[in-house]
C-alpha cells in the first residue's frame, strides 16, 4: 500500500468505528424496547451505517483530495480481500445437512428472486445495474452479495448505496415481521419454520435475530438451526449467481456479440471465495475425522484461524470499503432515482417472502435437518 493512500484509509478506518458503535447502540436499544430477545444477533447493519456516516461527511463538509487515494483503495482493493476471506465462513457440508429437498427448495427461492426483481426493474424502467444489485442481495445474502456484484458489472456508488438501503430496510423488515407469520402457518414445525426464515430474509444476521424471535415465541430452539444452514446454503449460491447475474446483464447491455471474457464474468476473487470454502470443507473433514485439520492443525486451533480470518475479512475489510463507498457518494448523483428503487425491493422481498411460504407449505415435510 503506497504512502498516498493512509490517509484515506485511516479516514475509512475512523468512520468504520463509528458505524460500529452506532450499529451496537442501535442493537441495544431495540433489545431493550422488546422487538429482539436478550442476547440475539444485532440485527442493525453497521454496514449500513459505516455507509451513511460517510454519505453525510462526504456531502456536508466534503472529501479533501489528500483522502482521495485512500479511499479509491478500499472500495476496490480491499472490499476484494474480504470477499476471498468470507469464504472461510462457509463449508459445503452444510448443504449436505438439508438432504435431496432442501436445496431445491432455497434454488427455487433464489430463482423466483431474481427474477421477480428483474422483471420489475425493467417495468418500472430503472436502470439495469440498480435492479442487478438488488436482485443479488434479494435471493443470496443481502449485503455481502451486492457488494461482490458491483465491480463485475462496474455499479456506479449512488446504485451501491441505494441496493445496501434496501436489503438493510426490507431485511429488518423481514426479520421482525416473519417470526410471526412463521408463528401462525408452522407453529408446530421448526423444521419448516427455520427453513422459511433462512429462504425469505436477506442478511445472515437478521435470518439469526428472526429465528431466536420465533425460538421465544414457539419454544423451538430447533428452528435456529435450521434457519443458519438455511442461510449458509443460500450463501454459497454466491459462487453461481454473481457470474450468472453478470452475464445476464452484459448480454442485455451490450450484447451477445461483445460479451466480456470469461474471467471479468468470473473474477478471481469470486474464484478465491469459492477456493476458501474448499479449504474450510476440506478442514472441517480433517479435523471431525482425525483430530487435526490437514493433518497438522488441532481442532481447536482449526476453529479459531478460521474464525478470526474470516471475521476480519466480513468486518474489518467490509467496513473500510464500505466506509470508501460512503465516501464517494454525493448527493447529487441520488437525484431522478426517486423512489422507484425502493418499490422495487419491496415486491421483491415480499415475492420471496410469499414463494418461500408457499413452497415449504407444500414440500416442506420433505426435508430433513
Amino acid at each position: 500500500m503506497e504512502k498516498k493512500t493512509w490517509p484515506g484509509v485511516a479516514l475509512c478506518f475512523a468512520l468504520m468505528l463509528a458505524g460500529m458503535a452506532g450499529s451496537w447502540a442501535a442493537g441495544v436499544l431495540l433489545e431493550r424496547a422488546g422487538f429482539i430477545p436478550q442476547g440475539s444477533a444485532n440485527p442493525v447493519s453497521e454496514i449500513f451505517i459505516i455507509i451513511l456516516l460517510g454519505i453525510v461527511i462526504r456531502n456536508v463538509f466534503g472529501l479533501h483530495p489528500i483522502f482521495a487515494a485512500g479511499v479509491a483503495f478500499s472500495v476496490k482493493k480491499l472490499l476484494k480481500a474480504g470477499i476471498v476471506l468470507l469464504g472461510l465462513r462457509l463449508s459445503l457440508t452444510e448443504a449436505l445437512k438439508l438432504g435431496l429437498w432442501g436445496i431445491p427448495l432455497i434454488v427455487a427461492c433464489i430463482a423466483t428472486a431474481l427474477a421477480v426483481t428483474l422483471l420489475i426493474t425493467r417495468r418500472l424502467e430503472q436502470p439495469r445495474r440498480l435492479g442487478t444489485l438488488i436482485a443479488s442481495g434479494t435471493s443470496i445474502c443481502g449485503v455481502t452479495a451486492i457488494m461482490a456484484t458491483a465491480p463485475v458489472i462496474r455499479a456506479k456508488e449512488n446504485e451501491v448505496a441505494y441496493a445496501v438501503a434496501n436489503i438493510t430496510l426490507f431485511g429488518l423488515t423481514g426479520m421482525l415481521v416473519y417470526p410471526y407469520i412463521a408463528q401462525i402457518l408452522f407453529a408446530d414445525d421448526p423444521v419448516k419454520a427455520g427453513l422459511f426464515l433462512g429462504t425469505a430474509i436477506h442478511d445472515t444476521a437478521q435470518v439469526t435475530g428472526a429465528a431466536l424471535i420465533f425460538a421465544d415465541l414457539a419454544d423451538a430452539e430447533r428452528a435456529v438451526d435450521v434457519a443458519t444452514v438455511a442461510k449458509l446454503v443460500r450463501n454459497l449460491f454466491l459462487i453461481a449467481v454473481i457470474p450468472f447475474v453478470s452475464w445476464l446483464f452484459w448480454r442485455r447491455e451490450s450484447g451477445a456479440a461483445s460479451l466480456p471474457k470469461w474471467h471479468e464474468l468470473v473474477p478471481l476473487f469470486i474464484i478465491g471465495f469459492f477456493a476458501m470454502a474448499l479449504v474450510r470443507t476440506i478442514g472441517d473433514a480433517t479435523a471431525a475425522a482425525a483430530g487435526t485439520a490437514f493433518g497438522v492443525v488441532p481442532i481447536g486451533l482449526w476453529t479459531e484461524i478460521v474464525t478470526a480470518v474470516s471475521s476480519f475479512g466480513s468486518t474489518y475489510l467490509f467496513g473500510l470499503a464500505m466506509a470508501g463507498i460512503g465516501l464517494s457518494t454525493s448527493f447529487d448523483v441520488f437525484k431522478g432515482l426517486g423512489m422507484k428503487p425502493f418499490a422495487i425491493g419491496f415486491i421483491a422481498a415480499l415475492t420471496v417472502g410469499a414463494v418461500s411460504a408457499a413452497l415449504i407449505l407444500l414440500f416442506g415435510g420433505l426435508v430433513t435437518v
